[in-house]
């Protein structure tokens, strides 16, 4: 399909969340293109705050799109900081199987951060968050889920859906706050353990 690009001009105010800085706005200013034959329209919208493009093409379908979870703050280190922004651009570009993948292997990078020893086995690694208090008692359940769904995406000819990638970017968002962002606030505010 042949799109016929023009230059930027005021078109139908769009509402969006940008997919590089995450930040919501609206624009009315836009490069468009028509499709001849059909009529139908796409754009590139530039971002007020990070001056980056976002297309939407014929069907309204964002890309990058924009990213599911939230930043986590107080991650003192890089590859786990690195992996989870990892998780959350892979569903922007809605590859989920990748986004559960990251997922299952942050919990190994998590536990390593922590203290366990590297080359152990991935069960081992979900033990150890456990036994040394990362991981809530009630919360167990979750961090299981993560294993198995990292297991069927890893060991099965499986696809992952946006449904399971969403669940576990939440599950490892709460992991990470619990085991980084809180820690780091009560230190900020001195507030015992």
């Amino acid at each position: 399909m042949k799109l016929e690009w023009a230059h930027i001009q005021t078109v139908s105010s769009k509402s969006y969340t940008c997919g590089f800085c995450s930040r919501p706005l609206a624009s009315e200013k836009a490069y468009s293109a028509k499709n001849s034959h059909t009529g139908q329209s796409a754009f590139i919208y530039i971002c007020h705050h990070c001056q980056k493009p976002t297309f939407f093409d014929v069907n309204d379908k964002q890309t990058p799109g924009s990213k599911f979870g939230d930043d986590v703050l107080g991650i003192d280190d890089e590859k786990v900081k690195h992996l989870y922004q990892e998780a959350r651009g892979s569903f922007s570009n809605n590859a989920f199987t990748a986004t559960v993948l990251c997922c299952r292997k942050l919990l190994m990078h998590i536990s390593v951060s922590k203290g366990a020893e590297e080359g152990k086995s991935f069960v081992e690694y979900v033990e150890f968050l456990s036994s040394n208090n990362y991981v809530p008692p009630d919360a167990r359940g979750w961090v299981d889920h993560i294993r198995k769904k990292g297991n069927e995406a890893n060991h099965e000819i499986l696809i992952m859906s946006e449904e399971e990638a969403k669940d576990l970017i939440s599950f490892s968002e709460m992991l990470l706050k619990l085991t980084y962002e809180f820690p780091a606030t009560s230190k900020k505010y001195n507030v015992s353990e």
